[in-house]
């Protein structure tokens, strides 16, 4: 009961944190919140002391921050959000409205990302069924390189093709649910992808149980026993679905940006830019609120699955020996992603030729030309340095963070709830705010929040691990704590989750080039490959080369992060000696586990 109450109190001090720190933004940009008020409501208007005067008695700045957020926490405990200091509204309505809209696209992208990732996990659910998992050697490229495609990317590929061109769905605005079905896909597919690699990774073991032998045994069919496999192993990725509902909430703020959806992440953006403070806590709170709700639910959904199997540590591990995958696939992508980089180095990415404007791919360019006639290999090649080596190295962070905390749940669960409840896009601009713009601010809002997923999948996995009963056996024998988490807990923990980042570093790489498209990473003429996007966006219809070039590298990373992970599938260290080492200090190690 008091190491519930001590994460309850830890919680509710990171959220009020939190939305302090939003509080404080209009003073961190140190600019006069009274000023971006006034050129928000009137451009023309001459900005003399007089009528800044007038507008920070009219919106209660004169006392500073503390007495904004005194009012504004006063506020809420009537029910009262306040009013918009752009618009004047009332706050409450439109951002429940906002919230709404998001909900409606988030539950419809779920069922797009479970259809997806049941399509990914197709073919290890047939071979399970029909116990011919033996030999099955890890796939997954075509899942990769679909969630490798960024968001906003497939948003406007589908928002032209699908909505303009085909005139089968409506492609803007937000009016009934056959508004949600586009940019649905463009949330479900990516996030579908990642689901089904992570389920399709942990299926063989579930396979392998004692329970699915003796099921076999008895005649029940193939399909039960699939059910069932996949019912043993959503409990070690539900904190992960948390997490994804959280983030095809307030995160989707590029795919509602082109569809032009009234939805949470877009309004608190907006209000982010416009200093507008009422609305932008209002939403932070909404997102900090909504991410309590599903990780609580999450977990609760995952005890409940497990029963009392996890208390009485009587479960079998997930994670066995694999047959290695392929060894020519990852060098393949890797020697093409090096030639493409290569080629691209060797030529000048900023050489300006109007006579060459949007040309297609040709032997002297290619990959084709930009909207300014630049080369866009070369602008891929060196834009590489600034997306590969950027991405590898907060991945390579996130990897590290993820784990160590993912060893203390009870300190990290509350962290992860409140990280993950602020998309990236607004980190970056609390970012910008407190350091100023330029190339470090994507890769500081990136890394702050890329470690969450990790340690939500490191504490589950720790959790189901803790409960095998190999686990309970040698700590039966009298292992420490030391021992268990040295031998039995991270040789069978650290492999998935290590296989987890490899598949996030495209996701890493994603997530800078959206903060590039919506103008937050890179500016012009910078080659990043989230700007050279968005700078070639307008020309997708006329000249698709300039946007499917470095969306296809994107691809070809992903491709290569996959199968590099499903190489990492080693078989576990041998446990004939488990007193083999040196043992914790004050505890009496067993002798062996027969």
């Amino acid at each position: 009961m008091r190491q519930r109450l001590a994460a309850l109190v830890w919680r509710v001090v990171l959220a009020a944190g939190l939305v302090c720190g939003i509080g404080l933004l209009p003073w961190l940009t140190r600019t006069d919140p009274a000023y971006t008020v006034l050129k928000a409501r009137s451009a023309e208007r001459e900005p003399t002391p007089e009528v800044l005067a007038g507008i920070r008695r009219q919106l209660g700045l004169d006392g500073g921050p503390p007495h904004v957020l005194g009012d504004w926490l006063g506020g809420l405990a009537h029910g009262d959000a306040g009013q918009s200091w752009i618009s004047g509204a009332d706050v409450l309505p439109g951002v429940l409205r906002a919230l709404g809209a998001s909900l409606l696209l988030m539950a419809v992208a779920l069922l797009v990302a479970a259809m997806t990732a049941g399509l990914v996990c197709a073919r290890t659910l047939r071979l399970g069924a029909g116990r011919r998992l033996g030999g099955r050697r890890a796939g997954g490229t075509a899942s990769a390189v679909l969630a490798s495609l960024p968001e906003f990317l497939v948003a406007s590929v589908l928002a032209t093709v699908v909505g303009v061109q085909l005139g089968w769905l409506p492609a803007l605005g937000w009016y009934g649910f056959q508004w949600t079905v586009l940019p649905a896909l463009a949330l479900g597919l990516p996030a579908g992808a990642v689901l089904g690699r992570l389920l399709d990774d942990l299926l063989p073991g579930a396979f392998g149980e004692p329970w699915a032998l003796a099921a076999a045994a008895r005649g029940l069919t193939g399909r039960s026993i699939a059910r069932q496999a996949v019912r043993r192993c959503v409990p070690a990725l539900l904190p992960n679905l948390g997490l994804f509902v959280v983030g095809l909430t307030g995160g989707a703020v590029a795919v509602e940006q082109v569809f032009d959806i009234p939805g949470l992440g877009r309004t608190t953006l907006q209000a982010a830019l416009a200093q507008d403070l009422p609305v932008l806590q209002a939403g932070t709170l909404a997102l900090v609120l909504l991410a309590a709700l599903a990780t609580g639910a999450a977990r609760l959904a995952a005890r409940r699955l497990t029963g009392p199997a996890v208390r009485d540590g009587a479960l079998s591990s997930l994670h066995r020996p694999a047959p290695p995958a392929r060894a020519w696939p990852p060098l393949l992508y890797a020697a093409v992603l090096a030639a493409v980089v290569a080629l691209g180095l060797a030529r000048d990415p900023l050489t300006l030729d109007t006579g060459q404007k949007l040309r297609a791919p040709s032997l002297d360019h290619p990959f084709g030309t930009d909207a300014l006639g630049r080369d866009l290999l070369a602008r891929v090649g060196h834009g590489a340095l600034d997306t590969l080596l950027l991405a590898t190295a907060i991945s390579a962070a996130a990897l590290l963070a993820g784990v160590l905390l993912g060893l203390v749940p009870r300190l990290s669960a509350p962290l992860v709830d409140t990280v993950n409840a602020v998309p990236p896009v607004l980190v970056a601009l609390l970012v910008t705010a407190v350091a100023g713009g330029g190339a470090a601010t994507p890769a500081l809002a990136v890394g702050a929040v890329a470690w969450a997923p990790l340690a939500t999948h490191t504490a589950a996995l720790l959790r189901q691990e803790g409960a095998t009963l190999h686990v309970t056996a040698t700590r039966g024998l009298g292992a420490g704590r030391g021992y268990l988490l040295r031998r039995e807990l991270l040789p069978a923990v650290l492999p998935p989750v290590l296989r987890h980042a490899l598949l996030r570093l495209p996701g890493v790489a994603l997530a800078l080039a959206s903060l590039g498209f919506l103008g937050l990473g890179a500016q012009p003429p910078s080659p990043e490959w989230g700007l050279l996007l968005a700078e070639n966006q307008p020309y997708a219809e006329r000249a698709p080369w300039a946007v499917l070039a470095p969306a296809a590298v994107l691809a070809l990373l992903g491709a290569l992060a996959v199968t590099a992970a499903g190489a990492l599938r080693g078989p576990r260290p041998a446990r004939t000696r488990v007193g083999a080492g040196r043992p914790d200090a004050g505890r009496k190690e067993p002798a062996a586990v027969r």
